[in-house]
């Protein structure tokens, strides 16, 4: 089923898109929710809240590009679901272990300055992205974004894990000197 028909069916109310919806984005939504968690049924209820919270912001939302917008809406479920979790402990899931990797700290708790400069470092890294390749890039994504694990990320782009470990590294060191020249470390 084609995007512009599933937000039709949206817009008009049919719960029959739910169906589709599922059907369509169910295994990549639910390996996003996984990622992050590192849980079977944690990750299992996000996907169903997904499917909640698409029914609910669609309309008036109307987005071009439906796959990416369930997968925007499932990593903030899951992101939202882990820091509930991780706020007494740390650890857990590939998510602690690709922040701390690109942090270069532990992730932490909410901190009122990155939430001032969020904005100015989201676009920074937007256009950092632009900069790399797009082998770089989808290796950064994959992992940083979707929080997949190196082994996983090696396997789907038929390289190394030891390939995947260094771009991943050199990459990093990128956007730390980007990041120091555009004054925001």
């Amino acid at each position: 089923m084609q995007d512009s028909e599933m937000l039709g069916m949206f817009q008009s109310r049919n719960e029959a898109v739910l169906t589709h919806v599922e059907k369509q984005f169910g295994s990549y939504c639910y390996t996003i929710a996984y990622n992050i968690l590192g849980n079977e049924q944690d990750a299992e209820e996000c996907v169903n809240d997904t499917w909640i919270n698409l029914w609910n912001s669609i309309p008036p939302a109307a987005p071009d590009n439906f796959y990416a917008f369930t997968a925007a809406v499932t990593r903030n479920i899951a992101k939202n679901r882990w820091k509930a979790q991780h706020r007494q402990r740390r650890g857990g899931g590939e998510a602690a272990v690709a922040l701390e990797e690109l942090l270069g700290e532990p992730a932490a708790g909410d901190d009122v300055e990155r939430e001032v400069d969020s904005h100015a470092l989201g676009e920074a890294l937007n256009a950092f992205l632009g900069t790399l390749s797009a082998d770089h890039r989808k290796i950064f994504v994959q992992r940083y974004w979707y929080f997949c694990p190196v082994d996983d990320i090696a396997e789907d782009l038929g390289i190394t894990k030891s390939k995947v470990t260094v771009t991943l590294m050199r990459t990093r060191k990128k956007l730390q000197d980007y990041l120091e020249k555009e004054g925001l470390l």
